[in-house]
Order: structure tokens, then sequence, then C-alpha cells
């Protein structure tokens, strides 16, 4: 359950809400990236505006070191990382937050739809730095 006092907890239910939905539909056994285009569709109907296979500049002492794609960039705000393996593992969680450090994003959610009932991890970037433009929203 997502607590209350989360940052952009309506979006990341939302999220969770689609990713259950699809999960239901589907079940586990398929590949990422069949549960990524029905997560796609199911986000588009719940109004959820997102980018899929986003590429985004990876930081290192806040210099841009190179690219990589997440799964959904939801919001312009949330990373969301998927998984289609039996169990998510210590290994995998390091390997989200360590994206949002190096994306410097505040919140994002490894999804795996891969076990017998969907598994979500919220995580919140506790480096995450304040760009000027995010100050000035």
């Amino acid at each position: 359950m997502i607590k209350p006092d989360y940052k952009y907890k309506e979006i990341t239910e939302s999220i969770i809400g689609a990713s259950m939905k699809v999960h239901s539909a589907l079940g586990n056994g398929f590949q990422e990236v069949i549960y990524q285009r029905a997560l796609q569709i199911e986000m588009e109907d719940s109004g959820i505006k997102f980018r899929r296979e986003f590429e985004m500049p990876i930081y290192y002492k806040g210099k841009e070191i190179g690219l990589r794609r997440v799964d959904f960039f939801v919001e312009d705000k949330i990373m969301v990382e998927l998984k289609a393996i039996i169990q998510l593992e210590n290994v995998h969680l390091a390997q989200a937050k360590n994206y949002l450090e190096a994306y410097n994003i505040q919140v994002g959610l490894l999804i795996n739809f891969g076990s017998i009932s969907l598994q979500f991890k919220r995580l919140e970037n506790q480096k995450f730095i304040l760009s000027n433009n995010q100050v000035n929203q």
C-alpha cells in the first residue's frame, strides 16, 4: 500500500492499478516487452501521460556521461522499470535505485510481472537534486 504522504502518490497508484489490470489479464510467463506493450495500452486508456522506451541522460557528479532507455517515464516525474522474472531480488532493487540516482529522478517504480502475483516496489531517490526548472514549477 502507498503511504498517504508519498510524493506523486496519485500517479504511482494509477500506474500500479494499470499494472494490476495487465497482470490480471495476462498472468505471468510472457517476455517483458509483452507486458510493456500491454501496460502502454492500459495507461493510454487511463489517461496517464508517459513516454515509453524514453532515452534519458545518465549523470555523474552533475555531468552527463551517457544515455540509457527507461521503460516508462510517466508525467515527466516517475521512472517505471519493468521486469518479467520469477522473483524480484535485491540486485534488481539496487539497480532501479541506481537508475534513479543516475537520472536524478525523485520517484520510481519497479514492477515485476513474472511472479504469480504482481510485485511492485516504490523507490525514492535520497540523493535527488532539484534543478532550476523544478524549483520554479
